[in-house]
Parts: C-alpha cells; sequence; structure tokens
C-alpha cells in the first residue's frame, strides 16, 4: 500500500510534503473499526443504490452480512465493485474495493457479537468481504483539510 495524496482539483489540496503530511492508515483503520454503521454504495442494472449496514473492519477488509435477495447482494454479484463509509464525515474515510462472497469466519463472528451483541450467524445469509483497491481519507476542518487529505492504494 502506498500513500499519496488524492486528486481533487479545485479543493486547494497542498502536495504531499506540505502542510500536516500524510495521515498513517492506522488513523483510517480506527475510524473504519469503531464506526457503528457504515454506507455501502453497490451498482446494478437499475443503477446506484447506496444503502446503511452493519460490519466490522477486520484484516485489511470491510465484512458484513446482507440477505441474499437484498438488492446489494444481486448488486454485488453481477458487479463487486462497491464504496464503504463510515457513518458521519467530520473525518471521513472512503474504501473503494471489491466485494466477494465469503465465508463467515470465527474472527468475523466474534468481532460482530462484541461490536453489536448478536449472533450473526443466527441469519443464514452471506457474508461478504471488500477488499479496498483505494481509501481516501478527508479531516473536514479547514485548517486541517487541505493539509492532511490522504489517499492510499493497494496492490499494483
Amino acid at each position: 500500500m502506498r500513500a499519496t495524496r488524492p486528486y481533487m482539483p479545485g479543493y486547494g489540496i497542498l502536495p504531499a510534503d506540505e502542510g500536516e503530511g500524510l495521515l498513517p492508515f492506522e488513523w483510517a483503520e480506527a475510524r473504519l473499526r469503531d464506526a457503528r454503521n457504515y454506507w455501502v454504495a453497490t451498482v446494478g442494472p437499475d443503477g446506484p443504490h447506496l444503502m446503511a449496514v452493519c460490519g466490522v473492519w477486520i484484516d485489511l477488509q470491510f465484512v458484513f452480512s446482507t440477505g441474499r435477495k437484498s438488492r446489494k447482494a444481486r448488486n454485488l454479484a453481477s458487479n463487486p465493485r462497491c464504496v464503504v463509509a463510515p457513518e458521519g464525515a467530520a473525518d471521513e474515510i472512503v474504501v473503494e474495493g471489491v466485494a466477494r462472497e465469503v465465508a463467515a469466519t470465527d474472527a468475523f463472528v466474534e468481532a460482530y457479537r462484541e461490536k453489536y451483541d448478536f449472533d450473526v450467524t443466527s441469519l443464514d445469509e452471506p457474508v461478504f468481504a471488500v477488499t479496498p483497491a483505494k481509501v481516501i481519507a478527508l479531516i473536514e476542518v479547514e485548517e486541517h483539510f487541505a493539509g492532511t487529505a490522504t489517499r492510499w492504494i493497494f496492490g499494483d
């Protein structure tokens, strides 16, 4: 993974070596891990779809369960590219990635139980793991925005 400034023409984003510098990825992970609700955006034959879900950030992935017949699941079956963002925009994190259906691991089930006091396996619905291709972080406070905006690019 490599960190850079995001390309945001017209927003006054400073070069990576100016301002407060690039944010550490641990900053983004803490917000991804600690959020209670997340927005998941998918695209299907009828266009874009946005819905709030419960989930956990674990092992560099966002993992969640949804109904097999839900619009999210149907969209992800035909187009696995999606966007995930935790609630709240003061410390904005946007994860662009690819979802795939996975087995409900013990780590996921335990993290979900601890976070939501719920046994997600009782639903008998699919579990999806979103592997990030890119994560963008923005602090929506004027004095920090231009000098801390950070983008992490994963893979090659």
